[in-house]
């Protein structure tokens, strides 16, 4: 029987780590549909913004009570799951606790201190879901969270406390065991019997793996994705000073060639594209960053745009990304490749009102925790909408003839700028 139950949960482990594997795979894939970008300057500075923003979480801290609540899930999740590996060991070999005869005192130890972090994150994520649903703040109410994001939210923080709940249930079975926090539960299983409380134990021990499991290939379908991109996505983040925009060198080109047109080469080929109108026109690192995004919707309370009542959110561009850019996935998976579906990122994903709206003031990328720059996709899809569109208020087109023309936003001819130094 014994044997029976280690090759079943051989067989388990192998199918959810392949899953896991099969989808991080696809969405690098996606992630790699964007056009290239080279990010690899500075790589101290990268690495000093790895430490600071993603393992030190240090943007959430300008609300420390919720950034030490945040804390406490995100370091105790991940190092609890730790024991994961020991888990594995006992069922792959069919032994139970295999490191404690290795480990002796110090077993007890790093027991006590898993479970310590375990209470830490049951009360964390309470604490967060009774935000997200009691006392409903309004960055968690906005309609852009309606449907999927809103569920997809309350259900990882459920998991976190079934998960954790099961790991001090199994421990509070084990009748060898007397660690810190389960030792209180003791109590209340006084009533079982030896068998029952092997029962309860194997089945939370089963239970437990098969929720973490479960949980791992939840992940690429979930916002909490973030648990692994937001390391990346720290390294890759702009190195440019804050508000510096993305110029497209041809189009400088084109203003240098028009100042002085003995610079121009004969050979010079025109642009493909200006700006994106669908993912595939957008970097990787801007698809990478609609993968990283938290919803946590920061930005969109920064956005003054958004505080005014203008349509745009921050958080519903890198959300609407990501949906195009899975739905792109979806096709080139059927396909083989991409087949041209009569839809795009601008217009039918993103609107001309939204664009419109911003202001460019970089807000939304300051307050974002995990480096992520909204206002690059909005000033790509903005690119396309005028330059290869011509799509632009009237307001706008002026001063777009009068730069052209005159070299300035002002209807007045560059010789006779310097006029009203005569007056």
């Amino acid at each position: 029987m014994a044997l029976i139950a280690q090759l079943i949960f051989s067989l388990l482990t192998g199918i959810a780590l392949f899953l896991f594997a099969k989808n991080l795979l696809a969405i690098r894939r996606n992630i790699l549909i964007g056009r290239d970008f080279e990010l690899t300057d500075q790589p101290g500075k990268r690495w000093k913004n790895v430490l600071l923003l993603a393992f030190g979480q240090k943007k959430m801290f300008r609300n420390p009570l919720v950034a030490i609540l945040h804390l406490f899930v995100y370091v105790g999740f991940i190092i609890i799951n730790i024991e994961l590996l020991e888990i594995i060991v006992d069922g792959i070999t069919g032994s139970h606790r295999a490191f404690a005869p290795y480990l002796g005192p110090f077993y007890d130890f790093i027991i006590n201190c898993f479970e310590v972090l375990a209470t830490l994150v049951l009360i964390a994520c309470v604490i967060f879901f009774s935000r997200r649903n009691i006392i409903r703040l309004k960055r968690f109410i906005s309609k852009d969270l309606n449907g999927w994001p809103r569920s997809d939210a309350n259900t990882i923080l459920i998991i976190e406390v079934v998960l954790m709940s099961l790991f001090l249930i199994m421990n509070a079975a084990d009748p060898a065991s007397n660690f810190l926090i389960s030792s209180h539960l003791k109590g209340l299983l006084q009533g079982f019997s030896e068998a029952q409380l092997s029962m309860l134990e194997h089945s939370a021990w089963w239970i437990h793996i098969l929720g973490i499991y479960a949980f791992m290939n939840y992940l690429p379908y979930s916002k909490h994705l973030h648990i692994i991109l937001a390391f990346p996505n720290a390294y890759y983040a702009s190195l440019l000073p804050k508000g510096e925009m993305h110029n497209m060198v041809s189009i400088q080109n084109e203003v240098l060639y028009a100042m002085q047109p003995e610079l121009a080469p004969t050979d010079a080929a025109a642009p493909e594209k200006f700006g994106a109108k669908d993912v595939m026109d957008l970097s990787w690192k801007n698809l990478m960053d609609a993968y990283s995004c938290t919803e946590c919707g920061r930005c969109s309370t920064a956005c003054p745009a958004n505080s005014t009542g203008k349509l745009l959110s921050p958080r519903k561009i890198m959300m609407s990304t990501r949906d195009r850019l899975e739905a792109v996935g979806k096709n080139i998976d059927k396909n083989k490749q991409f087949v041209e579906d009569g839809k795009s990122l601008l217009h039918d994903y993103i609107s001309v009102e939204e664009l419109r709206a911003c202001t460019t003031c970089n807000a939304c990328v300051e307050e974002c925790p995990v480096s992520i720059s909204p206002l690059d996709i909005i000033l790509e899809l903005r690119r396309s909408l005028i330059m290869e569109e011509s799509n632009a208020p009237a307001e706008w087109n002026g001063m777009f003839s009068n730069i052209e023309n005159n070299f300035a936003p002002w209807k007045f001819s560059p010789d006779d700028r310097d006029a009203w130094t005569a007056q």
